[in-house]
């Protein structure tokens, strides 16, 4: 350490147990020399380095001191910073507080600082990159029953993609005051948006209303028994945000999505092809089974045309690779975020992911794939929505709306996810219902009921960890497997987008 007593021009390389680590003492004194003499030199640097970016201790512990003052609107400088620093052992060896004057006194200019930041940064991801380096190649060599090699590339993927995406592999603990400005930033969202949403929009109003839109980091399941529309309810909501994508300045000063997003789903189940020809179907209003037969009128086709030409620039990415383990399933989702950029992900459906390695229970191993969605979820910061089935105890029920304990393989589901919804048509089953032809009273009653719940479909809410539980009422149009806003009897004659 005695290179620092003094300042020398020139930058160094330290040596570390397992070699040269790069790093460059004077950048980070001139920077840090800039800062103390003016604070407004905080303010263009602040996004690009922090203090755990610095080499040297005592220069990082200097950073965070000036960064928490300036931030409170106080002053920093050698003077101020003199007293919460005077008992610092590291700073003692290299002179004491006389070091702090000798920083501002040093500093050449404030206009190269933002250079002398982007060159700490590199240094400091050039030595997190030697660091992971080393890690994988240490834990490659021990061979080690419990670890095994295909294990150890999704973690080591995992560690390059938060250095790639957070400039630091490791996050650690965090101070309660970056958490509660964080919680603050996410209300502030909300409250731009006239009280109405936190998260992403899922373009039906009432749903938006319950749930407050999709949140980063939430892991939602959604659920229904064959035939009530699962996949339709995620395709519709999919489209939508991929539709309503617009990208803007954020406040935080970062480009992303302002409106809507950036999509991934992942379709286990149907193939792309497929999928593609349900949205067509809604988008376009043409019945998604004519469009397979090909059986359609010249306008319908045209329509069909259109709807396609303005659906191939949503940022809508399908994967429809079958039995995807959750490993891989993790590495793409990152990858799609590193290339494309991704804001919300869905999985049609659970329990066709396999798990990592095989378990001796489905339980165990539906448990591994619920929490490898969460960790997704919570490493990228997006909304992670995934398709479940349900058990057929549902099915032997007087009433058949679905509840909680119905989730196939519950426990883990349920207590994993942030949001559980049921999709249910009460039409599907009435339509099996129906009287013989020579029975007029019991044949009007079914008509009546049919009447009622024609064209309707609920999302029951059975968990949410951070709002209401309860019913939300939705529009569906079989044909084009389209849901919708539910236009209420007081409204019938008004716009239902207005609402």
């Amino acid at each position: 350490m005695n290179e620092i007593r003094t300042i020398q021009p020139g930058a160094g390389e330290a040596q570390d147990e397992g070699g040269t680590l790069p790093h460059n003492i004077e950048a980070e004194q001139q920077l840090l020399g800039a800062i103390l003499t003016n604070n407004d030199v905080f303010d263009r640097i602040a996004s690009l380095v922090q203090a755990h970016h610095f080499y040297e201790p005592v220069h990082a512990r200097i950073f965070e001191i000036a960064a928490a003052r300036i931030q409170k609107n106080a002053l920093a400088s050698p003077v101020t910073l003199k007293a919460f620093l005077e008992d610092d052992e590291g700073l003692k060896e290299l002179g004491g507080p006389a070091y702090l004057a000798r920083l501002a006194g040093a500093a050449i200019s404030t206009f190269a600082a933002r250079d002398y930041a982007q060159m700490i940064y590199d240094f400091a991801i050039r030595r997190e990159l030697i660091r992971l380096g080393r890690d994988i190649s240490d834990k490659a060599a021990k061979v080690d029953i419990a670890s095994e090699p295909r294990a150890q590339i999704v973690e080591a993927e995992q560690a390059l993609y938060k250095l790639g995406e957070q400039g630091q592999s490791e996050t650690g603990f965090q101070s309660f005051l970056k958490a509660v400005t964080d919680a603050v930033n996410v209300a502030n969202a909300a409250y731009q948006r006239e009280g109405q949403l936190s998260g992403v929009s899922t373009g039906l109003i009432d749903l938006d209303r319950k749930l407050g839109g999709l949140h980063r980091s939430d892991l939602l399941i959604l659920a229904g028994r064959p035939s009530m529309g699962k996949t339709s309810l995620a395709t519709n909501v999919a489209f939508n945000i991929a539709k309503a994508y617009r990208r803007g300045t954020l406040p935080d000063g970062s480009e992303g999505a302002v409106d809507g997003g950036v999509v991934g789903f992942f379709s286990l189940e149907m193939s792309a092809e497929q999928l593609a020809a349900r949205i067509l179907s809604e988008a376009s209003e043409v019945p998604s089974e004519q469009i397979r037969r090909g059986d359609m009128t010249e306008a319908e086709f045209r329509r069909f045309v259109e709807a396609a030409k303005e659906l191939e620039a949503c940022p809508l990415f399908i994967d429809d690779t079958p039995a995807l383990p959750i490993s891989q399933l993790a590495a793409r989702a990152r990858r799609l975020k590193r290339t494309h950029g991704l804001d919300a992900l869905f999985i049609d459906y659970l329990q066709l992911v396999r798990p990592a390695t095989a378990k001796d229970s489905r339980v165990n191993e539906v448990s591994e794939i619920t929490q490898g969605l969460k960790a997704i979820a919570k490493e990228l910061d997006i909304p992670v929505v995934a398709l479940s089935q349900l058990s057929r105890q549902v099915e032997s029920r007087e009433d058949k709306r679905p509840q909680l304990s119905d989730l196939r393989e519950s426990g883990s589901i349920e207590q994993d996810a942030d949001v559980v919804m049921f999709v249910y048509r009460d039409e599907y089953y009435k339509e099996r219902e129906k009287p013989g032809e020579d029975n007029l009273e019991a044949m009007a009653k079914w008509q009546e009921v049919m009447e009622r719940c024609h064209g309707k479909a609920e999302v029951i809410i059975g968990k949410q960890r951070h709002g209401p539980i309860g019913t939300v009422e939705l529009s569906f149009e079989g044909r084009f497997t389209r849901f919708g806003n539910l236009v209420k009897p007081w409204q019938q004659g008004q716009d239902a987008e207005g609402f």
